[in-house]
């Protein structure tokens, strides 16, 4: 397993990535908007159950704030293959999903993305789930207005079973904006 590695960025607000041409993104645009961040797979068994419901759940919630980051990740029995563009021409063309695909990326071990390295840091009610690892495809992080990982699951829970987390999410972001006012 190993030890959760100690990060210094408090949000991922404080990242800059890459998009699928290789630009770099600044998270921050992002600030005030519920995540969910996901390495994505295009060969995997579920791809045809977790796309298509990425795809719904940010179709059904962005005009709310929400917003889906899609990372495709080839360190799971290389089941990302091709390039970063034809990840996100795959999951376009295939699943009519508009949300951002990002460059490929690696989730775990030496090359692993820094925004990576804080999600798998981050506590969760105080505990630090699963480690220090990512362990297959379809690992989903629900991120907050702050920037802060709220709620993480696994493959084994399709994104439709996290909505009742994302609403929750949205109704604490409308009740701040409406208090900003």
């Amino acid at each position: 397993m190993g030890l959760v590695e100690s990060v210094p960025e408090k949000s991922v607000h404080e990242f800059i990535v890459k998009d699928y041409r290789g630009k770099d993104v600044d998270l921050s645009i992002y600030k005030g908007k519920v995540l969910l961040i996901v390495n994505v797979a295009s060969k995997c068994g579920f791809t045809n159950i977790q796309v298509p419901q990425l795809t719904e759940l940010y179709k059904k919630y962005k005009d709310q704030g929400f917003e889906v980051l899609a990372f495709p990740c080839n360190q799971f029995l290389y089941q990302s293959p091709g390039t970063s563009e034809q990840q996100r021409k795959f999951a376009c063309e295939r699943f009519k999903a508009d949300y951002p695909v990002f460059r490929k990326a690696c989730v775990n071990g030496p090359k692993t993305l820094p925004l990576y390295k804080f999600l798998k840091a981050s506590k969760i009610n105080g505990e630090t789930e699963w480690a220090n690892r990512v362990k297959w495809n379809f690992t989903k992080f629900l991120i907050d207005v702050d920037g802060k990982v709220i709620y993480r699951r696994g493959l084994n829970t399709p994104p439709f079973k996290m909505e009742d987390r994302i609403v929750k999410a949205l109704e604490d972001r409308a009740a701040r904006t409406q208090t900003k006012y």
